[in-house]
Formats: C-alpha cells, structure tokens, sequence
C-alpha cells in the first residue's frame, strides 16, 4: 500500500506545478505535457512485465528494486536541472510504478484468506482513493512554500518506510517456480509504438501535421502498434493476449476504460492549470480544488461497489460516463468569475460518476470470462485505462497550447472550454459501448 501510495502521488500531485515549471524552464505544454504523459506511457509500457517479474524473481526482490529506481527518480525529479532531465526522471518514476501497481493486488490476495480479501481491499482502496485527493493540496502547499523541487520530494519518506518493510515481511520467491518467458519482442514493439505515436501530437503542432517527420512518425507508430498485434496473435506467452477482445463485453468494457483514462488523466492535468492560468488561484489553493472530488470518488466507489452487487453493470457504467460528461459540460462553460464551490461542484459530480463506473467497470469486463483469462483481463483492462491516459494528456496538452495561441492572451479561457469539451464528447460516446457490458 506504501509504494502503491508513492505511485500515485508521484502521478498526481506535479499537476499543480505545471505553471510554475512553464515559467522556470521557459517551454509550452507541447513540451512539459511529457511530464505527466512520459509517466503515464512508461507506467503502460511495464505494468504487463510485472507477473514475469515476480514469477522469476520473487516477489520481495522485484518489489525493493522496483522501489529502489522510484526512490531514486524521485530525487533525480527533484535535482532536475533541465525538462529533458525532469521528463527521464519521471518516466523512470512511470515505469516502476507500472510494476509496484498490480505487485501490490497480487501480494494482497496471497496474503489475505477469501473471507478477510473484502475488508483488506476496501481499506487499500480507500488509501489508493485518498492519495490523488490530498496529492494536489499537499502540492500545492510544499509548492508555495518551498519551491517546484519539494513537490517530488513528498513521496520519498513513503519510499523509504515502503523498502523498509518490503525486506522484512515479502516473501524471497512466489509461483510455481516454473520459469515463465518474457515476450521481449512484444514489449520493444509496444515501447516503439508507444512512444512514436505520443510524439505525433507534439511534432504536428510544431510542423504541422502534413509535414514530413509528422507523417513519418504516424506511419511507423501505426506500422509498430499493428506488428505488435500481429505478434501477440501468434506469441505463445504473450504480453497482452489479443484473443480477449473477442468477448463483446469485455471489448465494450476496454473501450469504456480507454475513455476513463482520458477523463480522469486529462481533467486531473487540465484543472490545477485551468485553476491558476485563468481562475488566477494560487498553487495551494488550485490544489485544495481537488481535495473535495477526491472525497466524492472515495464515497461514490463504495457506493458503487453496492450497486453492483444488485445491477447489472451496464446502466451504472452508463449513468457514471454520463455524470463525468455532464461535470466536462459545465467546466466548459466555466470561466475566470466561477467561484471555488462552483468548480469544486461541478468536478464532484464528475467524480462521483467515475466511482460510480469503476466497480461496475471492473466487474463487467471479466464476468464473461473464467479460468487463466480472468488474471489477464484484470491486467488488459488497466494497461487500456493507463493507455487511455497517456494519450489523453498528450492530446489534451497539445490542443490547449495550440488553441492557446489562437485565442490570444486576452481569452485564456477559450483554449480550456474546447479542451473540457473534448473530453465530454469522449465520454460520451462511450455511453454507447457501455450498453454491451452485459451478463451472457
């Protein structure tokens, strides 16, 4: 739970020094957006490694070295002398966390019997709920006061308790002993392709989307992303087993969480920025804005939890896109003279329908599968959720610095609203595949 903590704080609580790491090194959001996407690329890029890792290491030495390099890009985040050193730093940070992350649900369920996994999941959810709530404020706070380097220095104590207690209470080996292999080729392919398409959006705005490297860049991304599939097609122990998305529902479902990933990443990058640029709100309190949804979520993900118990998962993943597209609407709508309670408003009932859909979401996607694919669902559906989020700031980010400089200095409002308006259509036009998540 400790380094799951660190995990997410790392991802969420640099959103309010965006500005102030704008004016330090003097780039756009084209550039800095790497920040948040290169953590949220690297984090998909490892989160399918973790299961080899464990079956061939053991679960404590891949947690400790895992913590280890998060620790250490934590400090190299810190130090950074410069954007290209901060975006390594944090696509280190990204791809250990894209480890620590499902480590941390396997261990759980190893080390809990089935009638205590309830009681231990609800109090690990709610410490994984709590820290992108407190993240920002916290941020915020160490931001005003001490300067952008103490923000990365915030998870560090929980890094150092987590390697702590990691040594002490993990288990040296777990598995089978059966030495697994890792589909290398599989994972070179999903890195290239990852990081040659995140890298159109950015190239395209700066030499414009019919210019060469743009094209290049498109066209080897797609070339890559289609050998990847093709491969994992024909791999016997692939990264990512294609054949699940024969399963209508649980092809809605991936659909429905590349959408939530795009919401929850891509309005967590776009408020505190939207809170100081143009709400002129100080990084403390552009961070206290967030603290409220982040309680919402917390109570609407038990809530949620209850009614999935009694519902069939498609209308609660409906009625949840569809509160998420309405707080979208409303935020597009918002300008510099909203008060504090209005946004705070409208971002709780966005925050409230994500909690709303993510046990129903969760559910939904595996209960037509059974056996060995329900291990590989789990881990799909949140590789396609972190895919989502990459994406969705890298687009996000590009859009509003274009838009930006379109509108001018005198409408910094404008370039947010079509951001904020984006995502409402992605939302929902996701209500539509969320109908197919059904029982069969």
């Amino acid at each position: 739970m400790l380094g799951t903590i660190s995990t997410i704080l790392a991802a969420t609580i640099v959103n309010v020094a965006f500005p102030a790491l704008i004016a330090e090194f003097r780039v756009g959001h084209d550039t800095l957006q790497w920040v948040a996407a290169g953590f949220l690329a690297a984090t998909t890029a490892t989160m399918l490694t973790t299961a080899w890792l464990m079956e061939t290491f053991g679960e404590r030495a891949t947690f400790t070295a895992t913590m280890s390099v998060f620790l250490a890009a934590s400090l190299l985040a810190a130090a950074s002398w410069s954007p290209t050193a901060l975006i390594a730093a944090r696509v280190l940070q990204g791809a250990a966390a894209g480890i620590l992350q499902p480590l941390a649900m396997v261990v759980l369920f190893r080390v809990f019997p089935v009638e205590e996994r309830g009681r231990a999941m609800a109090l690990y959810g709610f410490g994984i709920v709590l820290a992108p709530a407190i993240g920002p404020a916290l941020g915020g706070v160490l931001l005003e006061a001490f300067g952008w380097r103490s923000i990365f220095l915030l998870t560090v104590p929980f890094c150092i308790a987590a390697l702590v207690l990691g040594a002490r209470t993990l288990q040296r080996r777990m598995g089978t002993g059966t030495r697994i292999r890792f589909d290398w080729i599989g994972c070179l392919l999903l890195c290239g392709a990852l990081a040659l398409l995140l890298n159109v959006a950015v190239i395209g705005h700066r030499d414009g989307f019919a210019s060469m490297r743009a094209l290049t860049l498109a066209a080897g991304g797609v070339a890559l992303a289609a050998a990847f599939v093709g491969w994992e097609i024909r791999s016997r122990a692939p990264l990512l087993p294609i054949g699940l998305f024969r399963h209508r529902p649980f092809a809605a479902a991936s659909i429905v969480a590349f959408a939530y990933g795009i919401g929850l990443f891509g309005t967590t990058y776009l408020v505190p920025v939207f809170a100081q640029d143009v709400a002129h709100y100080d990084a403390a309190r552009a961070g206290y804005l967030l603290v409220p949804p982040g309680v919402a979520l917390a109570v609407a993900i038990a809530a949620g939890g209850r009614l999935t118990d009694r519902l069939q998962a498609a209308p609660i993943i409906a009625a949840g896109l569809a509160l998420f597209a309405l707080s979208s609407l409303l935020l597009a709508f918002s300008g510099a003279t909203t008060g504090f309670s209005l946004l705070a408003l409208w971002l709780v009932i966005g925050r409230a329908g994500l909690g709303m859909l993510i046990p129903a979401l969760n559910v939904g996607a595996v209960q037509s599968l059974a056996g060995s694919e329900l291990a590989y669902a789990s881990a799909a559906v949140n590789f396609v959720r972190q895919l989502g989020g990459a994406i969705g700031v890298n687009l996000l980010a590009v859009v509003l610095e274009w838009r930006s400089a379109v509108a001018g200095p005198g409408d910094p409002a404008r370039a947010f609203h079509e951001c904020f308006a984006i995502v409402t259509l992605a939302f929902a036009l996701a209500i539509i595949p969320a109908w197919s998540i059904r029982r069969r």
